[in-house]
C-alpha cells in the first residue's frame, strides 16, 4: 500500500505587529529610532556610564556591511564587503507599569554572534544570526526611569558564509512590556483538524506563563472574525495553574462555509486570543489566520484543498542589492509581486529563516513558503574567497555552535513561524550531503551526481553516515513543535544519502539539480515523496516537474540575483535570477513567465546571429538597434501555439509554431529600423497575445514614475523607477548615462540600485549610471509630513521630477 501523506492545517500571521510584535503577548513598541552605532571593538561599551556622544546615530534596521566599499581584498563568497565588530547603545524610558509587570527586549535578527546588555548586565548571547531571540530584562531596570541597552555584534569572522549575510542589527527591535500572567513566546498555535467547502474544524494551542508568586484560574477565549469583522466561531476553556509554572490549553472552533486559503486567493481569518483572571483581561494577542489543506502523494505530488497542482517556486536569498540585508517591507512586496506576474506561486526561504514580513506577505499575497534553517551541520562548508569553485577556500561558519545551539534554533524558528499559512514544509538543510564538503562516503567511487564533486571518496573526511543521524535528531525537533507540515530538506548528492539514512528520516525529499535521479529514485523508493528543491532554468529541467505526476515542484536558483557568491572581480554576487538587483524582470523572467503563466504572454528579445550555429538563449535582451542588414537573431518567449514576426508592419520570416523542446522560437532576418513586433496565436490562427520594440534613438530624457505617492512620515518608501528614453518617448536600453538624484522636503536617499553586476563602483551616493536604461531610487521619509521633491539630472539630458507627499 501506498504512503500518503495528508496535513491539515490553520496558520496566521499577526494583523497588527505595532501592537503584537512578533512574539503573541504583551503590550510591544517598536524602538529602532536613534541608536548609537560604532563600528569597531570599544573596551566596556556596554557600561552605563561610557560616553557614546561621538558615536554615529542610525535607525534600525541596520546593515554596517553593505555600507562598506567593495573590496578585491576582501571575500568573494560575502560580496566582497567587509564584517568586522559593532556596537550599538540605546537609552530608553521604561514605563511606569504596574507592580510586576515584566520587561522584555525582542531581536527579529542580529548578525551575528551577539551579546545583549542591560544597564550594564549582560542578559544574553545568540550566536544565529538568523534567529529571533528574547530576554527578560525585569531584574535590570526600574519602571518608571531610563534604562540602556547594548549591543555588540561579532561578525569578525566576515567570510562566513556561501552568501552575503550582512552585519548589525538588520531587524526591527521591541520593547514587550506583559502582565507576569500572559501567553508565553509565540504560544499561540492553530491548525486545521478537518475542512472542506462546508465546514472546517480548527484546533488552537495557546501556551500560558504564570510568572507570579501565586497559584491562578484563568479562563482562555478564542474568537474568529471573517475580512468583514463578523465573528464566525468561538471557544473558551479554563486551565489553573500553580505559581511560577507554565500550561497548554487546546480549544476546537467550528467554522460553517470556511473561504479556504489558496494560491490564487489567499483568504485570512482574524483570531483574538484573551486571557482573562477573574473577569478581566490581562493579556491577549491577535493572529491573522488561514484554512487550508494539503496532501502529499509519491505518486500524485502536491495538492492544496484537494487540487493537485505544481508548484512553480524560487529560492530567495535576504538582501536587496543596494539596501544589504535590511530591507523594507515595500521592497520584498514589490519583488513577490513581480515573481507572481511570472507565474511563481511557491518560495524556498534560502537556507535560513527570513525576516517576519517575508512570511505576512506570502500569507497575504498567496505563495507557498519552504521555511529552511541550516546551510550546515557540524562541519563547516567551504566559503570561496577568490571565486565561487575557484582558488583555496575558507573554513568558517556556523559549525561551531551547531551542537550548543542547532536543536534550539530549530526549535525557534519552528515556533515563531508555524503561524504562517504559507508555510508547507520545513527544511532542516541544504546540500549539507555536498560530496565531500565535507561529508563523504565510498560511494562516490561509482556513482553520478550532478554537483561539482570534490573527488571521490575521501576516508579523511566525516563519515556520511553522520547525515541520517542528526537528520533524525533534527525531524524529532520540528514535529515535536509541529506535527501537521512535513519535514524536508534539500539534497546536493541523493545517490550518496540514500545509502546514510538521510532521506528516510524525512517525510519529503528535496532534491537540488537531481533530474536524472526522479525516475530511477521514484522506482527504487516508491513510498518516497520527491520534488525539485532547487534547480537550473532549462526547458528540460521544467519538463522533468511538468511531464512527471508524482514530482509536484521545482524551485529555480534563483528568483532575484543576490549579493556574494561570487564568481570572480569584478561581479558583485550571483547572477541567474528572474529579477535583477532592483527587482526589475530580466529577458529569461519573461522565458519563464511563457512557461509559468496560465494567462497568453509573449516577448521578444533579440541578438547578432552566431555563425553556423542555430542556438536559442533565455537571455536575450529587448534591442532593435544594429547596423543595417546585420544578421540579426530574434527569439520569442511565448506560450502561443504559434507565432508571426512583424517588421514595421509586414510579416517576415515564416510563421512559426511553438517549440516543447526549447520553448523557444527563433528567426534570423536582417536588421531595418523601426519597429519589431510578435503576435502569439492559438491553434485556428486567432491572436492571443502580442509584444513590440522599437529602434530608438540617443538618450534624450528622463522619466521617473513611482509605486506610490504618498508615504509613511514614520520610514515610509517610495521606490522610483527610473529610465532613459529618447526624444519620441523610445526607452533607450543601450544607454549608460550617469544620473545623480537630488531631494527636497522630509526624506532621504537610502540607494541607486542599476543592477549592473559588474559595476563595483558606490551604489549609496547619489550618483549612479543606470544599467540597461534604468535604475531604481530608494527614498525614505525621515518622520516629518509634508512635501518632498525628488529630482534626476544627466549631462544632456531632460531632468525628470517626482512629487511625494509623506503623511
Amino acid at each position: 500500500m501506498k504512503r500518503k501523506l495528508a496535513f491539515f492545517i490553520l496558520l496566521g500571521i499577526f494583523v497588527n505587529t505595532g501592537l503584537y510584535a512578533q512574539v503573541s503577548f504583551g503590550k510591544a513598541e517598536k524602538i529602532n529610532s536613534g541608536w548609537q552605532f560604532h563600528l569597531g571593538d570599544v573596551p566596556n561599551a556596554q557600561a552605563v556610564g561610557f560616553d557614546a556622544a561621538k558615536w554615529r546615530t542610525v535607525n534600525l534596521p541596520h546593515d554596517w556591511s553593505v555600507e562598506g566599499t567593495l573590496n578585491p581584498g576582501l571575500a568573494a563568497c560575502t560580496g566582497w564587503l567587509p564584517g568586522g565588530i559593532g556596537w550599538y547603545r540605546k537609552t530608553i524610558d521604561i514605563p511606569q507599569g504596574k507592580t510586576g509587570d515584566r520587561v522584555y527586549l525582542y531581536f527579529e535578527g542580529v548578525y551575528n554572534r551577539s551579546e545583549v546588555f542591560v544597564n550594564g548586565h549582560s542578559v544574553g548571547k545568540r550566536p544565529n544570526g538568523y534567529i529571533s531571540f528574547m530576554y527578560d530584562a525585569t531584574s535590570y531596570i526600574e519602571a518608571g526611569k531610563p534604562a540602556v541597552i547594548a549591543v555588540r555584534v561579532d561578525h569578525s569572522r566576515s567570510a562566513d558564509s556561501r552568501w552575503y549575510t550582512g552585519s548589525g542589527i538588520y531587524r526591527d527591535v521591541w520593547l514587550v512590556t506583559s502582565d507576569p500572567v500572559h501567553i508565553a513566546q509565540w504560544g499561540v498555535f492553530c491548525r486545521t483538524k478537518s475542512a472542506d467547502k462546508g465546514k472546517a474544524v480548527l484546533t488552537v494551542d495557546t501556551e500560558v506563563e504564570n510568572g507570579s508568586d501565586a497559584s491562578i484560574n484563568l479562563t482562555v477565549v478564542q474568537q474568529l472574525f471573517d475580512a468583514n469583522g463578523k465573528e464566525v466561531a468561538a471557544a473558551s476553556k479554563k486551565i489553573s495553574l500553580p505559581a511560577k509554572a507554565d500550561g497548554k490549553v487546546t480549544s476546537d472552533m467550528n467554522v460553517g462555509k470556511p473561504l479556504l486559503w489558496s494560491v490564487e486567493k489567499p483568504n485570512l481569518y482574524r483570531l483574538k486570543t484573551t486571557i482573562v483572571q477573574n473577569g478581566k483581561t490581562i493579556d491577549e494577542t491577535e493572529t491573522a489566520t488561514g484554512i487550508r489543506t494539503f496532501t502529499f502523494d509519491p505518486d500524485k505530488g502536491f495538492a492544496l484543498n484537494g487540487k493537485w497542482m505544481k508548484l512553480k517556486g524560487v529560492c530567495l536569498h535576504h538582501d536587496a542589492g543596494v539596501l544589504g540585508s535590511a530591507v523594507p517591507r515595500e521592497v520584498w512586496k514589490r519583488r513577490l509581486l513581480t515573481l507572481q506576474e511570472l507565474g511563481c506561486n511557491a518560495v524556498r526561504m534560502s537556507h535560513n529563516p527570513q525576516a517576519p514580513d517575508m512570511y505576512e506577505l506570502c500569507d497575504e499575497l498567496g505563495l507557498l513558503v519552504m521555511d529552511e534553517g541550516f546551510d550546515e551541520w557540524e562541519f563547516p562548508k567551504y566559503k570561496w574567497l577568490e571565486a565561487w569553485t575557484k582558488g583555496k577556500p575558507g573554513l568558517d561558519g556556523s559549525y561551531d555552535f551547531f551542537e550548543e545551539w542547532g536543536e534550539r534554533d530549530l526549535a525557534d524558528m519552528v515556533r515563531r513561524n508555524r503561524k504562517h499559512v504559507s508555510i508547507f514544509a520545513w527544511s532542516i538543510g541544504n546540500e549539507v550531503d555536498y560530496p565531500n564538503d565535507p561529508y563523504s562516503h565510498p560511494a562516490l567511487d561509482s556513482i553520478r551526481i550532478n554537483q561539482p564533486q570534490y573527488g571521490s571518496y575521501k576516508p579523511e573526511q566525516p563519515k556520511a553516515e553522520r547525515l541520517g543521524i542528526i537528520a533524525k535528531r533534527l525531524a524529532a525537533v520540528v514535529r515535536k513543535h509541529d506535527s501537521s507540515r512535513p519535514v524536508t530538506a534539500g539534497l546536493a548528492s541523493p545517490a550518496m544519502s540514500n545509502l546514510t539514512g538521510y532521506p528516510d528520516a524525512l517525510d519529503i525529499a528535496g532534491y537540488n539539480y537531481a533530474e536524472n535521479r526522479y525516475g530511477i529514485d521514484h522506482k527504487a523508493y516508491p513510498k518516497r515523496v520527491i520534488y525539485g528543491s532547487e534547480n537550473g532554468h532549462s526547458m528540460s529541467e521544467w519538463k522533468a516537474v511538468r511531464d512527471n505526476g508524482h514530482i509536484f515542484a521545482q524551485f529555480l536558483w534563483t528568483g532575484v540575483d543576490y549579493l556574494g557568491e561570487s564568481k570572480g572581480w569584478p561581479s558583485r554576487g550571483y547572477y541567474t535570477a528572474l529579477l535583477d538587483f532592483g527587482g526589475f524582470i530580466k529577458p529569461r523572467g519573461y522565458f519563464r513567465r511563457a512557461l509559468w503563466s496560465e494567462k497568453p504572454v509573449a516577448y521578444i528579445g533579440t541578438y547578432p546571429a552566431p555563425d553556423n550555429k542555430w542556438a536559442l538563449y533565455m537571455d536575450a535582451a529587448p534591442v532593435w538597434n544594429y547596423a543595417d542588414g546585420q544578421n540579426i537573431r530574434v527569439v520569442c518567449y511565448t506560450n502561443a501555439a504559434e507565432a508571426k514576426l512583424l517588421l514595421n508592419g509586414k510579416e517576415t520570416g515564416a510563421t512559426k509554431k511553438y517549440d516543447d523542446n526549447t520553448g523557444i522560437i527563433g528567426w534570423d532576418i536582417p536588421y531595418t529600423a523601426g519597429t519589431l513586433e510578435v503576435v502569439g496565436m492559438d491553434a485556428a490562427g486567432n491572436k492571443t497575445c502580442e509584444y513590440a520594440i522599437r529602434t530608438s534613438g540617443r538618450s534624450h530624457t528622463l522619466t521617473a514614475t513611482a509605486d506610490n505617492s504618498t508615504v509613511s512620515a514614520d520610514r515610509g518608501l517610495a521606490q522610483i523607477t527610473l529610465n532613459v528614453v529618447d526624444e519620441n518617448g523610445v526607452p533607450v536600453i543601450l544607454s549608460d548615462d550617469e544620473v545623480t538624484c537630488t531631494i527636497d522636503g522630509p526624506a532621504r536617499l537610502l540607494g541607486l540600485e542599476a543592477s549592473n553586476n559588474s559595476d563595483m563602483g558606490n551604489y549609496r551616493d547619489n550618483v549612479q549610471r543606470v544599467f540597461r536604461g534604468q535604475l531604481l531610487a530608494y527614498i525614505e521619509a525621515t518622520g516629518e509630513p509634508g512635501a518632498i521633491t525628488v529630482k534626476f539630472t544627466a549631462p544632456w539630458l531632460k531632468p525628470a521630477e517626482l512629487k511625494l507627499n509623506s503623511k
